[in-house]
C-alpha cells in the first residue's frame, strides 16, 4: 500500500507556472497550480482496490444550486462523510483536499474537466487514511471522530466570489466562498452544531483554505467547543522577485501570503511543513525555465542526488551566493536558502503561545493524509514523535509542540520523494 500511494504522488509532474489568479475576494492572490492525471491531489490512494468498508461515499451538497454554490463548471460541490462513534460521536475533523489553483481562463477551463473543477469527474467513493483513518493504530487521537473530506472544485481555496467571474461569456464559476458557507450550514445541520471538539485541516491549497477560513470555522461552532486548525504543506513563501507575478499583483498582495495573514488569526493553528518541500523547490526555487543547462535536473528529481553545493543553497541564506549562481538564470531570490527562508518566515508565528509546528527535513509535500507519513512504524519522526503524535499532543494540550528538524540529511526517518522512478 505504501508503495502504491507514494507512486501515486509521482504523478504530480505537470506543473503550471507560479502565477496570480483574478479570483477570490475580487483581488488577485498567489497561485500554486499544477495538473496531473489523477483526479485529486491527496486522494491518490482512492485508485487502489480496497474493501468496501474502507471506502466513503460522495455526497453532493444539498441546496447548493439554489445558493449559487457551484464548482468551476457549474456542477454541485461534494464531500465524503464518515460518522463518528463512541467517544468521538460529538467531535468533528474536516480535511480539505489540495490541488493548486487555476490562474487563466485557459487553465480554469481545463481544470473544470477534472475532479478539481467538477463533481462530474469525482470518484464516487474514496478511502480515508492518515488523519481521516478510523483505525486507531493509524490515527490514535482522531480515529473515532466524525470525519469529512471536502472536495476542492472551485480553483481558489474556497475564496472565490461571483463578482470575480469573467463577464465575457466565459462559463466559469468562481464560487468558493459560497461553497464554504453552504457546506458549513449543511454540516451544522447534520450534527456539527453540537460539536465538543472540532479540527479544520487541509493539504497544500486545501491547507491554505483551512487557514483562510479558520476563524470563521471557530465562530460557527458552539462557544464551549475546542476548535483548532491545521495547514499541511501550505506555508508558501512570498517570492516578490518573479516578474510574471509582479505584473499581476495588486497593492498589499503580501497580506495574502500565509506569513502575513496568519498573524491575525485568533484560532490556534498547527503548521506541518517539510523544510525541503518538493513542490516549492521544483516550481519556485528551481523551475525548469531557470536551469537551461540542466545543472539541477538530477537534484530536482531526487534530493539524494544533490551535490554539497546544491544542498547548501537549499539550506542556507542567499547572501553568499550571487544571482545566477550554479547555472541558474532566473531565481526566486527569497527562496534561495529555502529551509532558512521558511524558518525565518515562521519565526513570528512560532512565538505565539498556542501555535504548533512540525517542520521536518524531508523532500516531500503533504504528509497528513497518508498513514505512511502520518503515523506508522516507518513514519517520519522528530524527537521520536510522529506527526500524528505531535499534532495530538498539541491539540489536546498534552504539551507544547514546536518541532524543527535538523538540516537534511540528518533525519533517517524521512520519506523523500524520488521522481527518477516515474
Amino acid at each position: 500500500m505504501a508503495n502504491q500511494r507514494l507512486r501515486a504522488l509521482l504523478r504530480w509532474t505537470k506543473w503550471a507556472d507560479w502565477a496570480i489568479a483574478a479570483v477570490g475576494f475580487t483581488i488577485i492572490i498567489f497561485v500554486l497550480t499544477f495538473f496531473f492525471d489523477s483526479s485529486s491531489t491527496d486522494g491518490a490512494a482512492s485508485s487502489v482496490n480496497l474493501p468496501a468498508s474502507d471506502l466513503v461515499d460522495l455526497t453532493l451538497l444539498h441546496n447548493a444550486e439554489d445558493r449559487g454554490a457551484l464548482c468551476l463548471d457549474g456542477s454541485l460541490p461534494g464531500y465524503h462523510f464518515q460518522k463518528g462513534f463512541g467517544s468521538g460521536s460529538n467531535n468533528w475533523l474536516l480535511h480539505i483536499e489540495g490541488g493548486g489553483w487555476c490562474n487563466t481562463i485557459e487553465s480554469c477551463s481545463t481544470r473544470k474537466t477534472t475532479a478539481l473543477g467538477s463533481s462530474n469527474f469525482m470518484e464516487r467513493q474514496v478511502s480515508f487514511s492518515g488523519i481521516l483513518s478510523s483505525d486507531p493504530s493509524q490515527n490514535p487521537d482522531f480515529f473515532s471522530w466524525n470525519k469529512v473530506k471536502i472536495r476542492y472544485c472551485d480553483g481558489a481555496s474556497f475564496a472565490g466570489r461571483p463578482e470575480s467571474e469573467f463577464k465575457n461569456g466565459t462559463n466559469l464559476f468562481f464560487r468558493g466562498q459560497l461553497i464554504w458557507e453552504a457546506l458549513m450550514d449543511e454540516l451544522l445541520s447534520v450534527g456539527m452544531s453540537n460539536a465538543k471538539q472540532a479540527f479544520l485541516t487541509g493539504c497544500s491549497a486545501g491547507g491554505l483554505a483551512a487557514v483562510i477560513h479558520c476563524d470563521d470555522f471557530r465562530e460557527r461552532l458552539p462557544q464551549h467547543a475546542t476548535v483548532k486548525c491545521l495547514a499541511d504543506a501550505s506555508f508558501f513563501l512570498d517570492d516578490t522577485t518573479m516578474d510574471n507575478i509582479k505584473r499581476s499583483m495588486v497593492p498589499h498582495f503580501q497580506c495574502l501570503f500565509p506569513r502575513e495573514f496568519i498573524k491575525n488569526i485568533r484560532t490556534p493553528v498547527f503548521i506541518v511543513n517539510p523544510a525541503y518541500d518538493f513542490w516549492q523547490i521544483r516550481n519556485i526555487l528551481v523551475p525548469d525555465v531557470s536551469d537551461p543547462q540542466g545543472y539541477w535536473q538530477t537534484c530536482r528529481l531526487n534530493i539524494h542526488s544533490c551535490n554539497p553545493n546544491q544542498l547548501e543553497i537549499l539550506k542556507d541564506p542567499v547572501a553568499p551566493y550571487p544571482f545566477g549562481f550554479m547555472g541558474l538564470t532566473h531565481l526566486c531570490s527569497d527562496c534561495l536558502g529555502f529551509r532558512n527562508s521558511l524558518l525565518n518566515a515562521l519565526s513570528e508565528f512560532q512565538q505565539k503561545n498556542e501555535a504548533g509546528m512540525f517542520v521536518n527535513s524531508c523532500y516531500i509535500h503533504c504528509q497528513t493524509w497518508m498513514a505512511e507519513t502520518w503515523h506508522s512504524p516507518s513514519s517520519p519522526r522528530i524527537n521520536s514523535k510522529t506527526i500524528a503524535e505531535s499534532v495530538g499532543d498539541w491539540y489536546f494540550n498534552r504539551g507544547a509542540v514546536k518541532l524543527i528538524d535538523c538540516p537534511y540529511p540528518c533525519n533517517p526517518t524521512c520519506y523523500n520523494m524520488d521522481f527518477t522512478r516515474h
